[in-house]
């Protein structure tokens, strides 16, 4: 007997909901959807799913960043940016089930609460933070410490800010980087308090970061593992890997566009499948607008030069793009410290830690990154340089209403958010700095991150060919509010330098490694920084949430409709309309729970 082809067993289901994109949100919302017994979820992904072997580089905490450019990975590169003297950067996005949250470093955070309620200001009724976070915590399944790891690596928490029950295993490590034992009392040096209730509604301070790991296996727990794996089972999902999307359908009935299914690719052939009830884009902040653009919605101009032909005139499909810039600072440090960098120049190390990870789970592959600062800009730039700031800041428009007076507000001299975040850890995280490794010298690096950038880019289909990979411009730097970023960054990495010159830090750090130390006056700092900003790989923003202005202001309402079409929905980061103060991760799943949600509600007012 003849086992049917899954692709065939796919097209001929009767789907109630397709889902484009089995990535970090796209696996979230099938699984809630398909707790449902009377709907069908179809799921499209276009990497592969690796859940039934498995890959270390995704898997195991400690090799956090070497899938990084594989196959597992989109491989995005942007223009050549002005900003940044005509340099292109790479932007990683996951190829694989499970999407970015398998390529992520499992940093697991939340942004203030005046991030979300900025959302909620603009017009996006019930996305405030009072209304998130019942859905932050319904994805997690938080872990509490040990009493001996709260007390020797401040492993601080409050007991009522994390959920227990959800999919995604979040939890403090149990081995910690040698310099995170100085990062807290060298922060409070500086006059920088701990946060005990950093996922609270406010993140500025001082605190050890959590991870999503499962304490169990000590693996990573991620879209594939928390989400999919324990749905599988359940006949009423599908999911169809290696599979690339070309085009939603939409068919015209009377005067309104419905999206009717999905076109795509697998195994060299185009396919359609159906959706009778809705369509649902998770294909992330780069891809969503390619797909929306790929089938007619976006700027009449854009779609003429590829050839498409406009449905839904929508020029705010692909801009409002936000990203967090970052600059990773080097420094020589006491040599005797235990270095990452060690499992990458020792095949000795290297192995000894593979085998103690495959032993006891422990070790130096358990490891993540958790020395986690957050500052107001207050605290960073001196008084007068403050008020410049400031100034500036309130000079600048935005076309859409209601941005202007909250990006003002952030830069008040008395705001209290975290605008800039500082991450400390052993080994070379910059990709421009190669020392040679046999000079026996170990290294550390500063990351800054500008939180709530000025900069506004876009990202835009280049053909109508859905390989093609999208047009990606994040206008870094560039502008009055760019320029007003720069000044920004340039602040931090002197504050930077600072945090490395103070004690206890300062008695394992040797010198300055990159920026050299003969990089002394503010200009050639300015040059430093501009040559070497990268990004932190939070884009969002592209198919935002219209609020007050609607479709003149935004992609999607703020039940994540795509406006002017009916049956179609947008549930990743894209629908962010302004930037957080946090790594992403966390955010993404509360916007998927909150929609799978939506969903379900609208569905059984129709039913």
């Amino acid at each position: 007997m003849t086992t049917p082809k899954a692709i065939d067993c796919f097209i001929d289901r009767r789907f109630d909901f397709l889902i484009v994109g089995g990535g970090t949100a796209g696996l979230a919302v099938a699984a809630r959807l398909a707790e449902n017994p009377n709907v069908v979820v179809g799921v499209l992904e276009a990497g592969p799913d690796v859940t039934a072997t498995g890959i270390e580089g995704i898997d195991v905490p400690g090799m956090f960043g070497t899938t990084l450019g594989t196959k597992f990975d989109w491989q995005f590169e942007t223009t050549p940016q002005e900003g940044l003297r005509g340099r292109t950067l790479p932007w990683p996005r996951g190829k694989v089930l499970g999407g970015t949250s398998a390529l992520n470093f499992m940093t697991w955070n939340r942004g203030n609460r005046e991030d979300y309620d900025a959302w909620e200001e603009l017009g996006c009724k019930g996305w405030g933070w009072d209304g998130l976070l019942p859905f932050f915590k319904k994805s997690e399944n938080f872990h509490p410490p040990t009493e001996d790891t709260q007390l020797k690596h401040k492993a601080l928490y409050d007991p009522d800010g994390f959920g227990t029950s959800g999919p995604i295993q979040v939890t403090y490590a149990n081995e910690f980087s040698e310099s995170h034992k100085s990062w807290h009392g060298t922060l409070q040096e500086l006059g920088v308090e701990i946060n005990e209730k950093h996922v609270m509604g406010s993140n500025v301070g001082v605190w050890t970061s959590v991870g999503s790991v499962n304490p169990t296996t000590c693996t990573r727990s991620y879209a594939s593992t928390a989400y999919y794996l324990p749905n599988k089972h359940r006949k009423n999902l599908v999911v169809l890997p290696e599979s690339l999307v070309e085009e939603v359908v939409l068919e015209q009935h009377q005067d309104s566009w419905v999206a009717k299914g999905v076109r795509f690719r697998h195994g060299g052939e185009s396919h359609f499948a159906t959706a009778s009830r809705e369509v649902i884009v998770c294909a992330g902040s780069v891809q969503s607008p390619q797909i929306l653009e790929l089938s007619g919605i976006g700027n009449p101009e854009i779609l003429a030069r590829a050839g498409i032909e406009l449905k839904v005139a929508n020029p705010n499909v692909g801009e409002n793009l936000q990203d967090h810039p970052m600059v990773a600072t080097i420094y020589e440090v006491d040599p005797s410290l235990r270095s990452p960098d060690d499992l990458k120049n020792d095949k000795n190390v290297a192995a000894a830690a593979h085998a103690e990870y495959v032993k006891s789970k422990s070790g130096p592959l358990t490891i993540l990154t958790n020395s986690v600062c957050y500052l107001p800009i207050s605290h960073v730039a001196p008084e007068k340089a403050l008020a410049s700031i400031s100034s500036k800041a309130a000079q600048l428009s935005d076309e859409h209403p209601g941005r202007n007076e909250i990006r003002h507000r952030r830069f008040a001299s008395s705001s209290k958010l975290g605008q800039i975040e500082y991450i400390f850890d052993i080994g070379n995280w910059n990709v421009y700095f190669q020392p040679d490794p046999s000079n026996g010298k170990k290294y550390a690096t500063m990351l800054q991150i500008l939180q709530y950038p000025f900069s506004r880019g876009n990202i835009h289909i280049q053909s109508k060919d859905p390989s093609d990979k999208p047009i990606i411009d994040p206008k870094y730097y560039v502008g009055a509010g760019g320029e007003l970023d720069f000044e920004i960054m340039v602040h931090c990495a002197k504050f930077a330098e600072k945090i490395t010159q103070t004690k206890p830090l300062s008695n394992i750090v040797r010198s300055r490694a990159a920026p050299s130390t003969e990089v002394s006056s503010d200009e050639a700092l300015k040059d430093w920084v501009v040559q070497n900003t990268i990004t932190d790989w939070h884009p969002v923003g592209t198919c935002g949430m219209g609020g007050h202005g609607g479709i003149s202001s935004g992609v999607v309402d703020e039940r994540l409709r795509v406006y002017g079409v009916k049956g179609l929905r947008v549930i990743d980061a894209s629908i962010m309309p302004m930037q957080i103060s946090a790594h992403l991760q966390a955010t993404v799943y509360a916007i998927a729970e909150k929609g799978a949600q939506m969903i379900l509600e609208d569905w059984a007012k129709d039913a």
